[in-house]
């Protein structure tokens, strides 16, 4: 079954002086989830926000709380930011040598288990933890920065990964570079959950942000609409093959 498209606004691309208003902002303006990057400084090469910022920001939005975090190591933390109020916890698989544990700690505290990949990361690693998570986010951008341009490569990732999902109650997330203009070749290689940060927070109010986010949710779900001729194509085989008979 076709899951429903989820837009979840990046924080990364807020006005950080006002943060908790920027949140009830994005809520307002139609985000289905509110999404965290936390950076280290280390495993990637920036730093954002802890657990206590997620804390802080926690009572502006009652949408769920994706926390994407791009630290390494990850385990120590996980249980500060379940507790903040993490609702998803994603972390890399690059990020730590035992993936499997660090799901398992994840969904011991009540939260959701997510695994990022990077661009350069193939999609086999996450093959022996996929009955574990409840989301996969594929990076179609270097981690550590927001405002870089999509790598287009990254597509043929999505689609081999939502082969791999099957019929399993996993989301397909991507983040990086996503905009209006290339969210429906997202949705039509199978992602279901799309991050966008610069794209959503173009402008000051929340009615600016409302648009952007309608503008991507629209573009998205264009992407899932078959294409005329598909569609027309079993039909016209039959007849080929009842003018053959």
């Amino acid at each position: 079954m076709t899951k429903e498209i989820m837009i979840a606004p990046s924080i990364l691309a807020a006005d950080f002086a006002r943060l908790g208003e920027e949140v009830a902002a994005i809520d307002a303006a139609g985000a289905d989830w509110i999404h965290c990057d936390v950076m280290d400084g280390h495993f990637v090469p920036n730093i954002s926000f802890g657990a206590d910022v997620i804390k802080a920001i926690r009572p502006y939005s009652k949408k769920p709380f994706d926390v994407h975090l791009m630290i390494a190591p990850v385990d120590p933390y996980i249980e500060a930011f379940a507790k903040a109020g993490a609702d998803i916890i994603t972390v890399h698989a690059e990020a730590g040598a035992h993936l499997d544990r660090s799901l398992q700690a994840i969904r011991s505290l009540g939260s959701k288990a997510g695994v990022s990949l990077c661009p350069s990361t193939p999609e086999a690693v996450i093959e022996y933890v996929l009955d574990r998570i409840d989301l996969v986010l594929v990076m179609t951008v270097n981690p550590g920065f927001g405002g870089q341009s999509f790598i287009a490569s990254q597509i043929d990732k999505i689609r081999r990964i939502r082969t791999m999902i099957g019929g399993r109650p996993i989301r397909l997330e991507v983040d990086g570079g996503i905009t209006r203009d290339n969210a429906a070749a997202v949705s039509a290689a199978g992602a279901d959950t799309l991050v966008a940060g610069s794209a959503v927070f173009r402008g000051e109010s929340a009615g600016e942000y409302a648009a952007n986010i309608a503008a991507i949710r629209i573009a998205a779900e264009t992407g899932r609409v078959p294409k005329l001729q598909d569609s027309s194509a079993p039909a016209k085989r039959a007849e080929e093959s009842a003018l053959i008979r």
